[in-house]
């Protein structure tokens, strides 16, 4: 993982272990469909967190939001 945000990576901290794997698992690839997001990085939105990385299975740019609650 790479980390450009400090107050993301906190945030993220926050989510329990297995609700942040879930996040990490079910992502959406426009060649692929559902994968994992690889070598990502955490950044801060005024709205929640983006994960910014990369396909597992074919290594396209991928990104998944989650809002705040």
């Amino acid at each position: 993982m790479e980390i450009t945000d400090f107050l993301a990576v906190q945030k993220w901290a926050e989510l329990p272990k297995n609700v942040r794997q879930r996040f990490i698992n079910n992502v959406h690839c426009s060649k692929c469909g559902v994968t994992t997001i690889v070598s990502y990085s955490l950044h801060r939105d005024k709205n929640g967190i983006f994960l910014i990385g990369k396909c597992k299975k074919c290594g396209s740019d991928i990104s998944r939001f989650i809002e705040d609650e």
